[in-house]
């Protein structure tokens, strides 16, 4: 089990890049280590990193290597995001791909040139780092190919998965035999039209990755302490299984933050020991990486209100009591959870995926077991007679959302 972080940096957040002061990074490194966290996420800007689909800024990536480096040297591996991308409401990309220059992301053949000349040049001068742990293709790409994005580069889920298998090739060509991976918004769970389908997410790439955040409809819809919102983390890691084809894969919990005001500051510590102590209930949960290091500097303009309180630190690196609650479970926690035996089965259309989604009778009855005290888990609905399949991941309960529902508070389903 690992537990770490996602590196916002206090100075400049992740404009730093432009200006790069290699003795800022290594204090918020210091401050990240002494919470006794073991990894970090990183995330170079691919417009500073990339600015013309020929260049590859040497510079930039020299800086990369030797933020990596400082990382080890405190005992703290990285995985690095390609492209980014988007992150805290802003998009990041080259302009290369935009206004003028308009081509999609996802199936122009010079953006696919470019996109894997990148990933493979940043994956291959980070093989030999010590503490590189792989790369994720990029942050949340999955939210420029769909609505409710203004201006989305349009794909099938066919043109994705060529587009997904060509970009892990690169980070795998550049750094061979390191668990790259790549890493979607919740609409790969929730969303119908999204051409990202939770199929990809839970079988290509090493890891499975699941990015857990309540302001989604989950927090307005059951409130701030609610079973809902308190084990929406572990609800995903256990959705994701549903589409796995190995019955053990490990899910990264990979990002995970506590967002004002639908979590109140001082509710945050709170929140975040639930959180975890639930996703510590999960089995195969590969570790979790919280949402952020850093806060955003009040010294910086235009970002969503909770975008600037979400660090585990103070902007001057001082830490909350979110800190010390990640802290004492990184230090202290036991990792043994038993299986979970009964499984609730879900919809294998991806066109139907907002069944899974807050409201949906899947999410619903998902927290319904769950508040009863069943510890649930998720099948697809092809797979629930799969004996096979249910051997393989221990269960032992199939249930199907409608009769959860309509089965009495407490009582049995059997």
């Amino acid at each position: 089990m690992r537990f770490g972080v996602n590196y916002t940096p206090s100075q400049g957040w992740f404009h730093h890049w432009l200006d790069f002061d290699l003795d800022a990074v290594r204090a918020d490194l210091d401050s990240v280590a002494a919470l006794g966290l073991d990894h970090i996420r990183v995330f170079p800007l691919w417009p500073y990193f990339q600015p013309d689909r020929a260049l590859i800024r040497p510079r930039a990536v020299e800086h990369l290597v030797h933020l990596v480096d400082a990382a080890a040297e405190r005992g703290l591996d990285v995985n690095v995001d390609g492209l980014q991308g988007h992150l805290s409401s802003f998009d990041f990309l080259p302009a290369w791909t935009r206004t003028w220059h308009r081509r999609n992301l996802f199936t122009d053949p010079e953006v696919l040139d470019g996109q894997a000349a990148y990933l493979h040049t940043l994956a291959a001068a980070l093989a030999d780092r010590p503490g590189f742990l792989g790369m994720t293709l990029g942050n949340e790409v999955n939210q420029f190919a769909a609505g409710p994005h203004p201006d989305p580069d349009r794909a099938t889920a066919d043109q994705i998965d060529a587009w997904l298998e060509r970009m892990l090739a690169a980070c795998e060509k550049g750094a061979p035999g390191k668990p790259h991976l790549h890493a979607g918004y919740d609409a790969t769970w929730y969303q119908d039209d999204m051409p990202f389908t939770p199929a990809q997410a839970a079988r290509r790439g090493a890891l499975t990755a699941v990015h857990s955040w309540v302001f989604n409809g989950t927090a307005q819809r059951h409130g701030r302490a609610s079973v809902a919102t308190e084990h929406h983390a572990a609800y995903l890691i256990e959705l994701s299984k549903a589409w796995a084809g190995d019955p053990h894969r490990p899910v990264w919990l990979q990002e995970v933050g506590a967002p004002a005001p639908l979590v109140p500051a001082e509710h945050a510590a709170a929140f975040a020991e639930a959180t975890v102590a639930n996703a510590l209930d999960c089995p195969d949960l590969w570790g979790i990486t919280w949402w952020c290091s850093h806060d955003v500097s009040r010294d910086l303009a235009d970002f969503p209100e909770l975008e600037y309180g979400l660090g585990l630190l103070t902007n001057d690196r001082r830490p909350k009591d979110l800190a010390r609650v990640l802290s004492r479970a990184a230090r202290g926690h036991t990792y043994a959870p038993a299986p979970r035996t009964t499984a609730l089965t879900v919809p294998a259309d991806p066109a139907a995926r907002s069944r899974c989604a807050p409201g949906g009778d899947v999410f619903e009855a998902f927290f319904r077991l769950t508040a009863d005290g069943a510890r649930p888990t998720t099948v697809l609905d092809t797979r629930a007679t799969d004996r096979d399949h249910l051997t393989a991941r221990a269960l032992r309960e199939v249930v199907t959302p409608d009769r959860v529902l309509r089965t009495p508070r407490g009582g049995t389903r059997s």
